[in-house]
C-alpha cells in the first residue's frame, strides 16, 4: 500500500538521538595458560641463574667383599644455568579532549586503554615464551635489547623431533626439523622418555589445531586412552578430551592459542616459572602534547628449573 500524503518519516526528520549501546564487545582471547600454570619468583639481576643436579646411574654391580677397602666414588658438581631478563612494555597516549568528552562503553579513555594494554602485554609475553623459538641474548652494547630464551630453547632431553632437528637446550634456540603428522605413537614415545628421566608430567599443552588431532587418539592397550569426562565424578561428557590417561598417570590437556602449532608440550608446572626483576607497573610518561601518556612495563625471564622434568613433541605439521 502507498504511504499517505505528507507523512513525516525518520528519513526526513532531524535531531534523532543515536542508539548506541553502552557496552564494548571484545572477544579477543586473553587466556595465557603457560604463564598461569607456572610458578613465580623474584630476580635480582638481569641474568637470573639456578642450579640442577642428578644422581648417578643405577648400578648392577654394587656388591662387595667382606672387609673391602672403601674407595670414594667421584663426586660431580652441580650444573649452573641462567636466563636473561627481557623488558616488555606497552604504551598508550590519549588527548585531553578525548578523556573529557562523553563516551559510550567507558568513562575514562586512558583507563580503558591501559586495561587493554595490560591484556595485550600478557599476550605478548605468552607468545614470547611458547610462540617463538628464541635464544637468550645478553646485551652486547648499550643499544641492544636483552632477550630471554623461550621454552623451545630449553627442553632438549625428553623430546621427539623430526629429521634434521637439533635441540642444544640451555637457552639456545633449536634447529627445527622436518615436520610430521601428530600421532599418539609420537606422544607416547615422549611420555616414556620423560618417565624414564624421572619426570611426572601433569599437563599436555598444544595449539588448537593439534588439540583437534589429539581428540582422535584412541589409546592402545593397557592403561592408555583418553577420557571424555571433565570430571569422572559428575560424568559430564564434553566435546574434547580434557584428560589423557597414559601408562604413567593422567595428564590434563590444555589448548593454547599463542604457542607454536608445531610443538606439543609435556609440562610439570613445579619445574618451570617466571622470574620478575620488575613486576608489572604503570609509568607516567612526560609529554609536551595536550594529552596524557602512560606505559605498562615488566622485566622478566623464563626459569626452567630442570628441563628433564618437561618434554616435547617437536616438528609437527
Amino acid at each position: 500500500m502507498a504511504q499517505p500524503t505528507n507523512i513525516y518519516t525518520t528519513y526526513s526528520a532531524r535531531g534523532l538521538r543515536e542508539d548506541l549501546e553502552n557496552v564494548i564487545y571484545d572477544i579477543s582471547p586473553t587466556d595465557t595458560p603457560f604463564m598461569n600454570m607456572g610458578n613465580r619468583t623474584d630476580a635480582i639481576a638481569v641474568n637470573h641463574e639456578w642450579q640442577t643436579d642428578a644422581l648417578a646411574s643405577a648400578s648392577t654391580t654394587n656388591y662387595h667383599q667382606e672387609g673391602e677397602t672403601l674407595t670414594a666414588a667421584a663426586a660431580t658438581a652441580t650444573t649452573r644455568l641462567g636466563n636473561i631478563c627481557q623488558i616488555s612494555l606497552n604504551t598508550k597516549m590519549v588527548t585531553g579532549t578525548l578523556d573529557a568528552v562523553s563516551k559510550a562503553g567507558r568513562r575514562e579513555e586512558l583507563a580503558y586503554q591501559m586495561t587493554k594494554a595490560a591484556k595485550e602485554l600478557k599476550r605478548d609475553m605468552e607468545t614470547t615464551l611458547v610462540g617463538t623459538n628464541q635464544s637468550k641474548t645478553a646485551m652486547s652494547a648499550d643499544t641492544t635489547s636483552r632477550k630471554l630464551g623461550s621454552l623451545p630453547a630449553w627442553v632438549a632431553t625428553n623430546v621427539s623431533e623430526g629429521s634434521g632437528a637439533s635441540t642444544p637446550g640451555a637457552g639456545t634456540a633449536r634447529t627445527d626439523g622436518t615436520q610430521r603428522t601428530f600421532t599418539e605413537t609420537l606422544l607416547k614415545a615422549a611420555i616414556l622418555t620423560a618417565y624414564n628421566s624421572g619426570a611426572d608430567i601433569k599437563y599436555l599443552m598444544m595449539a588448537p589445531a593439534q588439540k583437534q588431532t589429539f581428540s582422535s587418539f584412541v589409546g592402545v592397550g593397557g592403561a592408555s586412552g583418553v577420557s571424555n569426562f571433565n570430571q569422572v565424578a559428575d560424568q559430564r561428557i564434553i566435546g574434547g578430551m580434557d584428560v589423557y590417561v597414559s601408562d604413567f598417570g593422567e595428564m590434563a590437556v590444555v589448548p593454547n592459542r599463542f604457542q607454536r602449532s608445531r610443538d606439543v608440550w609435556l609440562l610439570d608446572p613445579e619445574y618451570y616459572g617466571l622470574a620478575f626483576l620488575r613486576p608489572f607497573f604503570q609509568k607516567e610518561v612526560a609529554s609536551t602534547a595536550d594529552g596524557e601518556q602512560r606505559a605498562i612495563i615488566t622485566e622478566y625471564t623464563l626459569v626452567v628449573k630442570n628441563e628433564k622434568a618437561l618434554g616435547a613433541v617437536y616438528d609437527l605439521s
